[in-house]
């Protein structure tokens, strides 16, 4: 507890030296109904009772990749409440979607913004929520939070441990650093042998190092989704449907072209657009417009006509809905290289998956996948019109591929059970 990190406060300092740049991401990152001053780790709102929990995710995909083990904590420590953070609005965002979508469990969790990581913002924080466990979400490894952490007596738990091989060669340029903030965590349960050899390489200790699974093949039950697809679906007619979600910067040009050569073999074709950041989805209702498309909003209640041709998919929470309405699910973030999204949100609703051949952040996943022969890789817009038009010329192959992918799911599934027999050791502790 005394002796000084210099990594850590070289680290510190670099922070300090970049405030005009991070004040700037204070004021990009506002939601209007939480406090400006909650990333100083002060003004955090109304918290839970305690005892409580804390959990802390990302962004958007995160916090949906979480949702299992969130509402498995909330079932299991009926005694405790939830406390949840993010970094990014987005993910302020989706969290609040998520908490709607728990009735049952209100009362009982709370979010609020992780604050950034001035050793004193991290101390103010951890200091009022002081949880009776820490669970940070696969790479979310702050210094200063953890280090605050260890200084109240509060154990760290980091679940669903990832750390892609790009990454781990960013941070061994920081390696004392990481080792300094891995040494704070109290058990690590990484997601594969090959992520935990690279935790134990940066740092962590390799008795604290678990491999329990991915909790991304962890879904809650998708009956309530498949209801809503289905009077979707049964609006909008027999007609073929595909659905590009988490689309990124770039890539809806490239999916619009794609469309419009479909369009030529099947006229009656609709494209379902979802863009992963909700910043964008004035810009891509733009683009359709500027293209001349018949398209319509989600979010403005726009009808989807016959004429429709383009729908564009701009609400939280309900990508889910949007890939079940679908034949075909398309995931972004893979034409252009950015390392993919979730490719198991539509397998685990029998979807087959197309995606971009820039996967590298879902390796894990993907591979399986695609062993299996439910996920497809498309290198081009060409490639993608021909393996769209593929199933929708035999949808009986849609349906085994769709098949295909649920059966990785269920053979993959485990993580979660493991994950919280660790924390209940911790809170046992």
């Amino acid at each position: 507890m005394g002796r000084i990190s210099w990594p850590r406060l070289g680290y510190s300092a670099a922070l300090y030296a970049l405030v005009p740049l991070i004040g700037w991401r204070i004021w990009r990152e506002q939601v209007p109904t939480y406090s400006r001053w909650q990333r100083l780790g002060t003004r955090l709102g109304e918290l839970p009772a305690r005892p409580r929990l804390w959990l802390h995710c990302a962004s958007v995909g995160e916090v949906h990749a979480a949702r299992p083990l969130i509402e498995a904590l909330l079932a299991r420590y009926s005694h405790h409440s939830l406390l949840l953070t993010t970094m990014t609005a987005t993910g302020a965002q989706q969290a609040q979607a998520l908490i709607k979508q728990q009735p049952f469990h209100q009362a009982r969790i709370a979010h609020c913004f992780l604050p950034l990581d001035f050793p004193g913002a991290a101390r103010r924080f951890v200091r009022r929520v002081k949880p009776a466990l820490a669970i940070m979400f696969e790479t979310e490894l702050w210094p200063n939070v953890l280090h605050a952490c260890r200084r109240f007596d509060i154990p760290v738990a980091v679940v669903n441990g990832r750390l892609s091989p790009r990454a781990f060669s960013r941070y061994q340029k920081i390696a004392p650093l990481m080792a300094d903030a891995l040494a704070n965590v109290n058990w690590l349960a990484a997601k594969s042998q090959a992520d935990a050899e690279r935790f134990v390489a940066l740092g962590c200790a390799p008795e604290k190092t678990a491999v329990v699974g991915s909790l991304k093949f962890e879904f809650a039950s998708t009956q309530g989704t498949f209801s809503e697809s289905g009077h979707l679906r049964e609006a909008w007619g027999d007609r073929p449907i595909w659905v590009a979600g988490s689309t990124r910067d770039g890539e809806e040009v490239l999916l619009l072209e794609a469309h419009r050569q479909l369009l030529c073999r099947y006229p009656d074709a609709l494209l379902i657009i979802a863009p992963r950041h909700p910043q964008r989805f004035d810009e891509v209702a733009a683009l359709c417009q500027a293209q001349g498309w018949v398209s319509s909003r989600r979010s403005q209640g726009e009808p989807v006509t016959q004429a429709t041709q383009v729908y564009l998919g701009d609400t939280l929470g309900e990508l889910g809905i949007l890939y079940g309405a679908g034949h075909v699910a398309f995931v972004g973030g893979s034409l252009v290289p950015l390392g993919g999204h979730n490719v198991l949100e539509p397998a685990a609703l029998g979807k087959p998956v197309l995606s971009g051949p820039f996967v590298e952040n879902f390796a894990d996943v993907v591979e399986p996948l695609q062993t299996a022969g439910a996920l497809t890789l498309v290198e081009s817009t060409d490639a993608l019109v021909h393996a769209l038009g593929a199933r929708f010329d035999d949808p009986e192959r849609g349906v085994e591929e769709g098949l295909a992918g649920i059966a990785v799911i269920k053979a993959h599934q485990g993580a979660l059970g493991r994950t919280l027999d660790g924390l209940e050791a911790l809170l046992n502790a």
